[in-house]
Protein backbone atom coordinates (compact mmCIF):
# COMPACT_ATOMS: atom_id res chain seq x y z
CA UNK A 1 0.00 0.00 0.00
CA UNK A 2 0.71 3.28 -0.93
CA UNK A 3 0.90 5.46 2.27
CA UNK A 4 2.07 8.67 1.00
CA UNK A 5 0.01 9.58 -1.80
CA UNK A 6 -3.32 9.36 -0.10
CA UNK A 7 -2.51 12.73 2.36
CA UNK A 8 -1.31 14.18 -0.68
CA UNK A 9 -4.46 13.29 -2.64
CA UNK A 10 -6.28 14.87 0.49
CA UNK A 11 -4.43 17.88 0.25
CA UNK A 12 -4.77 18.69 -3.59
CA UNK A 13 -8.94 17.64 -3.20
CA UNK A 14 -10.28 21.24 -2.31
CA UNK A 15 -8.44 23.49 -5.03
CA UNK A 16 -9.03 20.84 -7.44
CA UNK A 17 -13.31 20.82 -6.70
CA UNK A 18 -12.44 25.12 -6.88
CA UNK A 19 -10.91 24.67 -9.96
CA UNK A 20 -13.60 22.80 -11.28
CA UNK A 21 -16.57 24.21 -9.86
CA UNK A 22 -14.99 27.57 -11.62
CA UNK A 23 -15.72 26.43 -15.00
CA UNK A 24 -19.66 26.82 -14.29
CA UNK A 25 -19.29 30.76 -13.61
CA UNK A 26 -17.00 30.78 -16.89
CA UNK A 27 -19.67 29.53 -18.87
CA UNK A 28 -22.35 31.86 -17.04
CA UNK A 29 -20.56 34.43 -17.77
CA UNK A 30 -19.77 33.58 -21.78
CA UNK A 31 -23.51 33.49 -21.82
CA UNK A 32 -24.22 36.82 -20.31
CA UNK A 33 -21.29 38.60 -22.69
CA UNK A 34 -20.72 36.22 -25.24
CA UNK A 35 -17.89 38.22 -27.10
CA UNK A 36 -16.36 37.16 -23.67
CA UNK A 37 -14.74 33.75 -24.39
CA UNK A 38 -15.13 30.74 -21.81
CA UNK A 39 -11.36 30.65 -21.19
CA UNK A 40 -11.04 34.50 -21.03
CA UNK A 41 -14.04 34.47 -18.07
CA UNK A 42 -12.07 31.81 -16.18
CA UNK A 43 -8.65 33.64 -16.10
CA UNK A 44 -10.72 36.43 -15.06
CA UNK A 45 -12.40 34.65 -12.27
CA UNK A 46 -9.18 33.28 -11.17
CA UNK A 47 -7.90 36.99 -11.14
CA UNK A 48 -10.71 38.07 -8.97
CA UNK A 49 -10.46 34.98 -6.26
CA UNK A 50 -6.89 35.64 -6.02
CA UNK A 51 -6.82 39.00 -4.95
CA UNK A 52 -10.74 39.74 -3.10
CA UNK A 53 -9.87 40.04 0.75
CA UNK A 54 -11.33 36.82 2.12
CA UNK A 55 -11.39 34.80 -0.85
CA UNK A 56 -7.39 35.36 -1.23
CA UNK A 57 -6.60 33.98 1.76
CA UNK A 58 -8.06 30.86 1.19
CA UNK A 59 -6.62 30.63 -2.63
CA UNK A 60 -2.87 31.25 -1.19
CA UNK A 61 -3.66 28.97 1.97
CA UNK A 62 -5.40 25.58 1.85
CA UNK A 63 -6.65 25.53 -2.32
CA UNK A 64 -2.94 25.93 -3.09
CA UNK A 65 -1.96 22.80 -3.69
CA UNK A 66 -5.09 21.59 -5.78
CA UNK A 67 -4.97 24.86 -7.30
CA UNK A 68 -1.11 24.28 -8.58
CA UNK A 69 -1.67 20.48 -9.59
CA UNK A 70 -5.05 21.92 -11.55
CA UNK A 71 -2.75 24.62 -13.54
CA UNK A 72 -0.12 21.97 -14.28
CA UNK A 73 -1.98 18.28 -15.38
CA UNK A 74 -5.51 19.60 -16.27
CA UNK A 75 -3.58 22.17 -19.00
CA UNK A 76 -1.50 18.86 -20.14
CA UNK A 77 -4.70 17.45 -20.32
CA UNK A 78 -6.24 19.97 -22.12
CA UNK A 79 -3.32 20.26 -25.02
CA UNK A 80 -3.27 16.62 -25.73
CA UNK A 81 -7.07 16.56 -26.98
CA UNK A 82 -6.38 19.87 -28.62
CA UNK A 83 -4.85 17.47 -31.25
CA UNK A 84 -8.44 16.29 -32.18
CA UNK A 85 -9.12 19.98 -33.64
CA UNK A 86 -6.16 19.32 -36.01
CA UNK A 87 -6.85 17.55 -39.14
CA UNK A 88 -3.43 17.60 -41.71
CA UNK A 89 -6.17 17.02 -44.56
CA UNK A 90 -7.82 20.54 -43.74
CA UNK A 91 -4.43 22.14 -43.21
CA UNK A 92 -2.80 20.26 -46.82
CA UNK A 93 -5.82 22.35 -48.64
CA UNK A 94 -4.31 25.48 -47.84
CA UNK A 95 -1.45 24.59 -50.58
CA UNK A 96 2.16 24.68 -49.68
CA UNK A 97 2.59 28.10 -50.82
CA UNK A 98 0.33 29.09 -48.13
CA UNK A 99 1.69 26.38 -45.61
CA UNK A 100 5.41 27.79 -46.15
CA UNK A 101 4.54 31.59 -45.78
CA UNK A 102 2.08 30.38 -42.31
CA UNK A 103 5.39 28.75 -41.13
CA UNK A 104 7.37 31.39 -42.23
CA UNK A 105 4.99 33.89 -40.22
CA UNK A 106 5.52 31.97 -36.82
CA UNK A 107 9.22 32.23 -37.31
CA UNK A 108 9.17 36.04 -37.61
CA UNK A 109 6.50 35.92 -35.14
CA UNK A 110 8.46 34.20 -32.62
CA UNK A 111 12.06 35.63 -33.08
CA UNK A 112 10.36 38.91 -33.79
CA UNK A 113 8.71 39.05 -30.21
CA UNK A 114 11.44 37.29 -28.30
CA UNK A 115 13.65 40.34 -30.04
CA UNK A 116 11.03 42.49 -28.10
CA UNK A 117 10.98 40.96 -24.71
CA UNK A 118 14.79 41.10 -24.61
CA UNK A 119 15.03 44.33 -25.81
CA UNK A 120 12.67 45.69 -22.70
CA UNK A 121 15.16 43.23 -20.57
CA UNK A 122 12.34 40.70 -19.27
CA UNK A 123 13.51 38.02 -16.70
CA UNK A 124 14.70 34.26 -17.25
CA UNK A 125 12.06 32.32 -19.63
CA UNK A 126 9.67 34.98 -19.81
CA UNK A 127 11.26 36.17 -23.39
CA UNK A 128 10.42 32.58 -24.49
CA UNK A 129 7.08 32.24 -23.19
CA UNK A 130 5.71 35.20 -24.64
CA UNK A 131 7.53 34.65 -27.84
CA UNK A 132 5.67 31.14 -27.90
CA UNK A 133 2.33 32.11 -26.37
CA UNK A 134 1.87 34.93 -29.01
CA UNK A 135 3.27 33.25 -32.34
CA UNK A 136 1.88 29.70 -31.97
CA UNK A 137 -1.20 29.27 -29.88
CA UNK A 138 -1.73 30.86 -26.76
CA UNK A 139 -1.67 29.66 -23.11
CA UNK A 140 -0.95 25.87 -25.11
CA UNK A 141 2.00 27.01 -26.32
CA UNK A 142 3.20 28.67 -22.68
CA UNK A 143 2.45 25.46 -21.15
CA UNK A 144 4.25 23.13 -23.74
CA UNK A 145 7.49 25.31 -23.65
CA UNK A 146 7.32 26.01 -19.84
CA UNK A 147 7.49 21.85 -19.85
CA UNK A 148 10.05 21.41 -22.27
CA UNK A 149 12.09 24.18 -20.41
CA UNK A 150 11.13 23.12 -16.97
CA UNK A 151 10.09 26.28 -16.05
CA UNK A 152 8.66 26.81 -12.43
CA UNK A 153 4.46 26.95 -12.98
CA UNK A 154 5.04 30.42 -11.04
CA UNK A 155 6.89 31.77 -13.57
CA UNK A 156 4.22 31.31 -16.27
CA UNK A 157 1.86 33.81 -14.70
CA UNK A 158 2.91 36.85 -16.62
CA UNK A 159 3.00 35.12 -19.91
CA UNK A 160 -0.04 33.66 -19.37
CA UNK A 161 -2.07 37.09 -18.36
CA UNK A 162 -0.34 39.00 -21.28
CA UNK A 163 -1.16 36.75 -23.75
CA UNK A 164 -5.01 36.20 -22.37
CA UNK A 165 -5.05 40.13 -22.09
CA UNK A 166 -3.87 40.78 -25.69
CA UNK A 167 -5.99 37.81 -27.40
CA UNK A 168 -9.00 39.36 -25.96
CA UNK A 169 -7.65 42.86 -27.23
CA UNK A 170 -8.16 41.44 -30.39
CA UNK A 171 -11.50 40.24 -30.31
CA UNK A 172 -12.61 43.97 -29.93
CA UNK A 173 -9.73 45.72 -31.52
CA UNK A 174 -9.73 43.28 -35.43
CA UNK A 175 -13.46 43.79 -36.15
CA UNK A 176 -13.23 47.28 -35.99
CA UNK A 177 -10.12 47.61 -38.02
CA UNK A 178 -11.45 45.21 -40.50
CA UNK A 179 -14.35 47.28 -41.48
CA UNK A 180 -12.06 50.55 -41.40
CA UNK A 181 -10.05 48.91 -43.67
CA UNK A 182 -13.18 47.16 -45.66
CA UNK A 183 -11.28 44.00 -45.58
CA UNK A 184 -13.57 41.11 -47.72
CA UNK A 185 -14.67 37.94 -45.09
CA UNK A 186 -12.06 35.30 -45.81
CA UNK A 187 -9.08 37.65 -45.74
CA UNK A 188 -10.19 39.40 -42.70
CA UNK A 189 -10.47 35.60 -41.24
CA UNK A 190 -6.78 34.89 -42.49
CA UNK A 191 -5.59 37.73 -40.60
CA UNK A 192 -7.53 36.59 -37.53
CA UNK A 193 -6.32 33.08 -37.95
CA UNK A 194 -2.90 34.84 -38.17
CA UNK A 195 -2.47 36.66 -35.55
CA UNK A 196 -4.64 35.85 -32.59
CA UNK A 197 -3.61 34.01 -30.29
CA UNK A 198 -6.25 31.19 -28.59
CA UNK A 199 -8.25 28.81 -30.96
CA UNK A 200 -11.43 30.30 -28.62
CA UNK A 201 -10.16 33.90 -29.44
CA UNK A 202 -9.43 33.29 -33.62
CA UNK A 203 -13.47 32.12 -33.07
CA UNK A 204 -14.78 34.59 -31.44
CA UNK A 205 -13.01 37.33 -33.92
CA UNK A 206 -13.81 35.85 -36.90
CA UNK A 207 -17.13 35.03 -36.31
CA UNK A 208 -17.86 38.31 -36.52
CA UNK A 209 -17.52 38.86 -40.21
CA UNK A 210 -19.52 35.75 -41.64
CA UNK A 211 -18.93 31.94 -42.09
CA UNK A 212 -16.66 32.64 -44.64
CA UNK A 213 -14.02 34.42 -41.97
CA UNK A 214 -14.80 31.81 -39.55
CA UNK A 215 -13.59 28.81 -42.09
CA UNK A 216 -10.67 30.56 -42.82
CA UNK A 217 -9.31 31.56 -39.73
CA UNK A 218 -9.60 28.63 -38.06
CA UNK A 219 -7.75 26.66 -40.90
CA UNK A 220 -5.06 28.86 -40.54
CA UNK A 221 -5.06 28.75 -36.61
CA UNK A 222 -4.70 25.46 -36.81
CA UNK A 223 -1.75 25.02 -39.43
CA UNK A 224 0.00 27.72 -36.67
CA UNK A 225 -1.23 24.94 -34.05
CA UNK A 226 0.82 22.09 -35.65
CA UNK A 227 3.82 23.69 -35.18
CA UNK A 228 3.84 23.57 -31.55
CA UNK A 229 5.34 20.14 -31.35
CA UNK A 230 8.54 21.42 -33.33
CA UNK A 231 9.15 24.35 -31.56
CA UNK A 232 8.82 22.85 -28.48
CA UNK A 233 11.03 20.19 -29.76
CA UNK A 234 13.40 22.51 -30.54
CA UNK A 235 12.88 23.81 -26.97
CA UNK A 236 13.83 20.64 -25.26
CA UNK A 237 17.06 20.29 -27.26
CA UNK A 238 18.17 23.64 -26.02
CA UNK A 239 17.28 22.90 -22.82
CA UNK A 240 19.10 19.52 -22.97
CA UNK A 241 22.23 21.13 -24.53
CA UNK A 242 22.48 24.00 -21.79
CA UNK A 243 21.78 21.15 -18.94
CA UNK A 244 24.32 18.92 -20.17
CA UNK A 245 27.32 22.42 -20.37
CA UNK A 246 25.44 23.20 -16.82
CA UNK A 247 26.19 19.66 -15.44
CA UNK A 248 29.13 18.58 -17.78
CA UNK A 249 28.34 14.97 -18.72
CA UNK A 250 25.16 14.96 -17.05
CA UNK A 251 25.65 13.37 -13.83
CA UNK A 252 24.13 16.15 -12.01
CA UNK A 253 20.29 16.52 -12.42
CA UNK A 254 17.59 15.04 -14.83
CA UNK A 255 17.74 16.70 -18.37
CA UNK A 256 14.89 18.23 -19.48
CA UNK A 257 12.59 16.14 -21.88
CA UNK A 258 13.42 16.65 -26.01
CA UNK A 259 9.31 16.26 -25.95
CA UNK A 260 7.26 16.59 -23.07
CA UNK A 261 4.88 13.03 -23.80
CA UNK A 262 1.64 15.13 -23.62
CA UNK A 263 2.85 16.82 -26.68
CA UNK A 264 3.64 13.54 -27.91
CA UNK A 265 -0.11 12.52 -27.43
CA UNK A 266 -1.20 15.95 -28.93
CA UNK A 267 0.58 14.32 -32.11
CA UNK A 268 -0.61 11.40 -31.91
CA UNK A 269 -4.33 12.71 -32.00
CA UNK A 270 -3.86 14.77 -34.57
CA UNK A 271 -3.04 11.44 -36.24
CA UNK A 272 -5.85 10.34 -35.17
CA UNK A 273 -8.28 13.29 -36.30
CA UNK A 274 -6.55 13.14 -39.43
CA UNK A 275 -7.66 9.47 -40.37
CA UNK A 276 -11.13 10.72 -40.27
CA UNK A 277 -11.80 7.49 -38.42
CA UNK A 278 -14.06 9.67 -34.99
CA UNK A 279 -17.31 10.34 -35.38
CA UNK A 280 -18.56 14.12 -35.24
CA UNK A 281 -19.96 13.30 -32.26
CA UNK A 282 -17.02 12.10 -30.25
CA UNK A 283 -15.06 15.25 -31.81
CA UNK A 284 -17.62 17.73 -30.67
CA UNK A 285 -17.63 15.82 -27.10
CA UNK A 286 -13.83 15.75 -27.39
CA UNK A 287 -13.56 19.85 -27.92
CA UNK A 288 -16.43 20.44 -24.78
CA UNK A 289 -14.24 18.04 -22.55
CA UNK A 290 -10.48 20.13 -23.60
CA UNK A 291 -12.45 23.65 -23.07
CA UNK A 292 -14.04 22.61 -20.13
CA UNK A 293 -9.88 21.24 -19.03
CA UNK A 294 -8.71 24.38 -19.79
CA UNK A 295 -11.16 26.81 -18.32
CA UNK A 296 -10.51 24.65 -14.82
CA UNK A 297 -6.17 25.38 -15.49
CA UNK A 298 -6.77 28.76 -16.11
CA UNK A 299 -8.90 29.85 -13.24
CA UNK A 300 -6.13 27.78 -11.05
CA UNK A 301 -3.34 29.83 -13.07
CA UNK A 302 -5.15 33.54 -12.39
CA UNK A 303 -5.84 32.43 -9.18
CA UNK A 304 -1.62 32.28 -8.48
CA UNK A 305 -1.63 36.06 -10.13
CA UNK A 306 -1.24 38.88 -7.34
CA UNK A 307 -1.61 42.41 -8.49
CA UNK A 308 0.67 43.92 -6.35
CA UNK A 309 3.45 41.32 -7.60
CA UNK A 310 2.26 41.74 -11.53
CA UNK A 311 2.17 45.36 -11.40
CA UNK A 312 5.91 45.78 -9.61
CA UNK A 313 7.33 44.08 -12.61
CA UNK A 314 4.67 44.46 -15.36
CA UNK A 315 4.79 47.70 -17.13
CA UNK A 316 7.92 46.38 -19.13
CA UNK A 317 6.21 43.06 -19.94
CA UNK A 318 2.93 45.15 -20.48
CA UNK A 319 4.67 47.10 -23.12
CA UNK A 320 6.45 44.82 -24.76
CA UNK A 321 3.46 42.47 -25.39
CA UNK A 322 1.43 45.10 -26.94
CA UNK A 323 4.77 46.03 -29.03
CA UNK A 324 4.77 42.32 -29.68
CA UNK A 325 1.06 42.35 -30.49
CA UNK A 326 1.13 45.29 -33.12
CA UNK A 327 4.15 43.31 -34.63
CA UNK A 328 2.24 40.16 -34.93
CA UNK A 329 -1.08 42.16 -36.14
CA UNK A 330 1.12 43.50 -38.77
CA UNK A 331 2.45 40.06 -40.08
CA UNK A 332 -0.74 38.52 -40.28
CA UNK A 333 -2.43 41.12 -42.15
CA UNK A 334 0.54 41.19 -44.36
CA UNK A 335 -0.46 37.23 -44.99
CA UNK A 336 -3.65 37.79 -45.32
CA UNK A 337 -3.32 40.51 -47.87
CA UNK A 338 -0.66 37.57 -49.70
CA UNK A 339 -3.34 34.86 -49.36
CA UNK A 340 -6.48 36.60 -50.34
CA UNK A 341 -8.05 35.17 -52.95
Amino acid sequence: MNTTSSPARSTSTPGLLVAAAAVIPAYLLHLVLPGLPVLTAAVILGLLAANLPGISSAVSGPLKPGLSLAARKLMRLGIVLLGLKVSLVDIAGLGWGALLLIVALVGAAFAGTYAVCRAFRLPGEEPLLIASGFSICGVSAIGAMAAARRVRQEDTVVPIALVTLCGTLAIGVLPLLGSLLSLPGETFGIWAGASVHDVGQVVATAQTAGTAALAAAVVVKLARVVLLAPMTAAAGVMGRRQAAAAGGNGATGKRPPLVPLFVAGFLALILVRTTGVLPAGVLEAAALVQEILFAAALFALGAAVRFRALFASGVRALSAALVSWFLIGALGLGLALLLAP
